[in-house]
């Protein structure tokens, strides 16, 4: 007996909008969510370009704060300042989101069955078993898995999964001399691949977080001596303190098997250079709906390999692109880095930047750069090559 047409494992916001999807449809849609409360606790920076609104449902009272532009950091703080005139990004409430999410799907008719972690899944026939101690075993035609980087049904899928830590902390400054409308990025070597970041909330309140290949103690100590020796941070309050982890985008990750399909982080569907994935994993939603649909309707699953195919179609060109551009910076020193700032500012980059920059999509910025020599102007003679190799994909 079939209890589910769909059995959706995870109810973040990306498997709450593919259930949505689906039930909207009229499919019976189960969702698995081992936590008890959806949301929590807090593992995102909270910020999503402003594209959002063309591709999935952002009510007002989600949107914190508005951005259109960022100040970035070298090692030395030599400062590059870009921005436009339009709101770039929304800093979110994700909590409240994430529960937006949910109750839509659970609206459109799908059922939201909270503490059910999953620790089995075949994706042949399709049996989803429960880790609590009555083993039971849920039936569908397809399963989804939107469980992050700790996905079950991805584990089932493929043999590995590749992330780094990130930690975050909520802080308070002593007066109110943050500016709203732009993030700060801040680059070493130290953190490569990674970041530290400052999203404000107000002018008093941000999350500055970072990531990175270090342990979680690591990263705090590395936030803790940021905020005691930076002179914009100094004497900040930390207000709480939240961990998680970032899948790495990894080119060979099998997103479809049998039965089975994996979507955004557990799909590692990711921004190789920002690590962030949610608007991807929301277009890619709306892929494997397509896909699942046209599945169940003509009980083929080799149709769901469609899904894949989309994704790829949309997004891969964009994402190698981003994984040359992400290797590339990181085998930078911090002399270089800072170096590289000098050059970039020398030559009017800001503007460059400011005109062609897309948090979302940074091939355009690129290629505009490669174009007019700026890159290779201001990188060491080694990393010519494989920016010529990146030319040559665009």
């Amino acid at each position: 007996m079939v209890d589910y047409d769909v059995l959706v494992v995870g109810a973040g916001p990306v498997g709450s909008t593919f259930a949505n999807y689906m039930a909207e449809e009229g499919y019976k849609v189960g969702v698995l969510e081992k936590k008890k409360n959806i949301g929590l606790p807090l593992q995102c920076a909270g910020l999503l370009g402003a594209k959002i609104t063309k591709i999935n449902d952002l009510p007002d009272e989600f949107i914190i704060n508005k951005v259109r532009g960022a100040y970035l950091h070298s090692p030395s703080d030599h400062i590059l300042k870009v921005s436009k005139k339009e709101t770039q990004a929304y800093v979110i409430d994700r909590v409240g989101y994430d529960n937006y999410l949910s109750q839509k799907a659970q609206d459109a008719g799908a059922e939201i069955l909270l503490q059910h972690k999953v620790s089995d899944v075949d994706t042949s026939s399709c049996k989803v078993k429960m880790a609590n101690k009555s083993g039971k075993v849920l039936q569908s035609k397809i399963v989804a898995g939107c469980g992050g980087h700790s996905s079950v049904v991805s584990t089932a899928i493929n043999n590995s999964r590749n992330s780094v830590n990130a930690a975050q902390f909520l802080i308070k400054m002593k007066n109110n001399t943050l500016e709203t409308d732009f993030v700060d990025v801040y680059v070493d070597e130290q953190i490569s691949p990674g970041f530290i970041w400052s999203i404000p909330l107000s002018t008093s309140i941000s999350r500055l977080g970072l990531f990175g290949h270090h342990d979680y103690k690591k990263l705090n100590n590395i936030l803790n001596n940021f905020i005691n020796s930076n002179d914009k941070f100094q004497k900040a309050k930390v207000i709480n303190k939240y961990h998680g982890k970032i899948p790495l985008f990894d080119l060979n990750k099998k997103i479809v098997e049998n039965r089975a399909i994996i979507i955004g982080d557990a799909a590692s569907q990711v921004k190789p250079t920002t690590g962030g994935g949610l608007l991807i994993g929301f277009e890619c939603a709306k892929f494997a709906a397509e896909a699942v649909i046209e599945s169940l309707e003509n009980d083929d699953p080799q149709l769901l390999k469609n899904y894949e195919t989309s994704y790829k179609n949309k997004f891969l060109k964009e994402l190698k692109n981003q994984l040359e551009v992400q290797k590339t910076f990181q085998e930078l020193k911090n002399q270089e880095l800072d170096n590289m700032f000098l050059k970039l500012k020398e030559k009017g980059a800001e503007d460059l930047i400011s005109s062609y920059g897309d948090m979302d999509s940074q091939s355009l910025l690129v290629k505009e750069m490669i174009k007019r020599g700026v890159l290779f102007s201001v990188l060491p003679q080694l990393l010519y090559r494989r920016m010529s190799r990146l030319w040559n994909s665009f």
